[in-house]
């Protein structure tokens, strides 16, 4: 889903970088309850949902949600798919949501994935049903008001969702590093990904944390030693996302979805010229980007492990 060549160039440049999806490909994927990724949602959603599944004041999510249920419905069905007009269904999970919140069982629940479902307030369920049935996090972008109404994130890259919630697309931005193409174009932008065509693009960065949740509030693993270069680089993981959205009919809305991958860094560099690829991108970035990407510290011992493996 990822796309290496597309998404790692250089000089690098923080910007929109929007690619138009092709017809009819895939934007959501099922969730294997038997992955580390299920149980790192799940957890989110058991100890701290509140810092996961957040609303605007009066927000009326239904709409996204029929929306994310129908294209579950394509690319996923047994992990998603809408219940007429009833509610949603995730089959893999054994249970179904009416759109008050009321839950069923359906034969052969998971029992963990239920628990959690049930404890949590009603107004949180339906959202908390997607996160645990697709392996994507969830926002909807407001093209009128470029805004962030709703979020469903249990797996961010360094950034608290608490922070977004009913903030425009520029104030929400406004931390990243050379924002300003972003920001000067946060109207246009969001308006555009609210229509047809449908676009995705890309994210991706270094890191020697595991696991895909990042929220700052929840871990924050130190860069190892750098003596050994091949025993260090070993350690690390190369994150990406691929984001995509999907334009909700009707409305200027449109469902953002945001699947994270985590890969070793040297199995993710499988060939000379992604390894320079990947080197050129980050010998590129300003000290501005190096430092909100947190690889300012390891630049010099990164950059010299990159140009070792492009030349080997």
């Amino acid at each position: 889903m990822f796309d290496f060549d597309a998404a790692v160039t250089a000089p690098f440049r923080m910007q929109p970088g929007l690619r138009r999806l092709r017809d009819g490909a895939a934007q959501l994927s099922a969730l294997d309850p038997a992955t580390s990724v299920f149980d790192e949602k799940l957890n989110v959603l058991r100890t701290r949902p509140d810092t996961a599944l957040l609303a605007a004041p009066g927000f009326d999510a239904r709409p996204a949600l029929e929306v994310l249920a129908e294209q579950a419905g394509r690319d996923a069905p047994r992990a998603l798919r809408l219940d007429g007009t009833r509610g949603l269904v995730a089959s893999a999970l054994g249970c179904s949501l009416a759109w008050d919140g009321a839950l069923s069982r359906l034969s052969a629940p998971h029992d963990a994935a239920f628990a959690v479902l049930e404890a949590l307030p009603r107004e949180m369920r339906l959202a908390a049903l997607a996160s645990l049935a697709l392996h994507e996090d969830f926002a909807v972008v407001d093209g009128e008001q470029a805004s962030l109404p709703w979020l469903a994130v249990c797996l961010p890259s360094h950034w608290r969702p608490a922070d977004k919630i009913g903030r425009s697309f520029a104030e929400a931005h406004a931390p990243v590093a050379d924002n300003a193409l972003v920001v000067n174009a946060a109207r246009q932008l969001c308006a555009l990904v609210c229509r047809e065509p449908r676009w995705e693009r890309f994210v991706w960065t270094v890191t020697p944390q595991a696991g895909h949740d990042h929220h700052p509030q929840r871990d924050r693993t130190p860069w190892p030693d750098a003596d050994d270069l091949d025993a260090w680089a070993a350690a690390l993981w190369f994150r990406t996302e691929r984001q995509s959205f999907i334009p909700i009919t009707g409305r200027a809305q449109a469902l953002f979805a945001i699947h994270v991958d985590m890969q070793p860094l040297p199995r993710t560099l499988d060939s000379a010229s992604r390894a320079r690829a990947l080197h050129d991108a980050i010998a590129s970035m300003s000290e501005a980007v190096l430092a909100y990407r947190h690889l300012a510290e390891v630049r010099a011992p990164l950059l010299a492990w990159l140009a070792r493996r492009a030349d080997a």
